[in-house]
């Protein structure tokens, strides 16, 4: 059970120093690029991938390519969601794209579409439009914001989408994981070089020990939920609801006390409603 409450810790601590960056006067930008440089040298140094089965014919090079770029700017989304939005609602919009992932494990995957996980698809939807309304009232309508957390929402399912089509072609997720960092690092270090000499951004090591942090604490995300699942094999619904679950709580609570973000009644109870969901579909049981 540690490894899930290190793996939830991890995640919330991402969304904290996303959070914080505007406030140090830090680059999110060159924050993201560092932080898939550390978490392409973790890759390979703790899970040590086999490279090779992506040089045999018919490797699921295109959909490597589709994750590589979705990853940066998913981080960049999450950041800005988190800056505008606020780390309780990204937080739960973060985790309820479960919802979406789920829809495309009926329609593209052979799903079962158990009555129970489709009540909580039902009720996951409902706790969507809760989360999605601003708790203040506003004169104008908060477009940003939820284009923001329906960015969030949508963007997770297409990265577990991704790696659900590089599961099923048999290519190792460590290897994927390692190709896909590596490529982001490429794509986002070119995008900061174009920044430096089209519009003099400084890169400046304030940015880049930030971004390092933000990549170990990506990784160690990524790495303990793994393990997580290793330690309790035989339980993996438990480890998907406990961790989904924790991430909503922990981050809410985070967000609340530390940060004095509102939320209102029907905010409370769409995060209630996300609780309930992700457990009605982590816990339905097996056709």
């Amino acid at each position: 059970m540690h490894f899930i409450l290190l793996s939830v810790a991890c995640s919330v601590l991402v969304s904290v120093l996303l959070k914080l960056a505007p406030r140090r006067g830090w680059d999110v930008a060159q924050m993201v690029t560092w932080n898939y440089l550390a978490a392409a040298l973790l890759c390979a140094w703790l899970l040590q991938p086999p490279p090779a089965v992506l040089r045999q014919p018919g490797a699921p090079w295109g959909t490597l390519l589709v994750l590589a770029a979705a990853l940066p700017i998913l981080f960049l989304v999450l950041a800005a969601s988190v800056r505008h939005a606020g780390i309780v609602r990204t937080d739960v919009a973060q985790r309820l794209s479960l919802l979406l992932s789920l829809a495309a494990a009926f329609l593209f995957f052979g799903e079962t579409a158990a009555p129970m996980k489709l009540a909580g698809l039902a009720l996951g939807l409902v706790a969507v439009v809760g989360i999605l309304i601003r708790p203040e009232p506003q004169a104008t309508p908060d477009r940003r914001g939820w284009l923001l957390l329906l960015a969030v929402w949508a963007g997770f399912a297409v990265v577990d989408v991704m790696l659900k089509r590089l599961a099923v072609s048999g290519t190792p997720a460590s290897a994927a994981l390692l190709v896909a960092f590596v490529l982001a690092f490429a794509g986002m270090a070119a995008w900061q070089l174009w920044r430096r000499l089209r519009h003099q951004v400084r890169l400046d090591l304030r940015h880049a020990g930030a971004g390092l942090l933000l990549g170990l604490l990506n990784f160690g995300n990524i790495v303990f939920y793994v393990r997580a699942h290793q330690a309790l094999p035989d339980s993996p619904a438990v480890v998907f609801a406990t961790m989904n679950i924790g991430v909503v709580v922990v981050g809410t609570a985070v967000g609340v006390l530390a940060f004095g973000e509102k939320t209102s009644p029907l905010n409370r109870v769409a995060i209630a409603l996300a609780v309930v969901a992700i457990a009605m579909i982590a816990l339905a049981p097996r056709a």
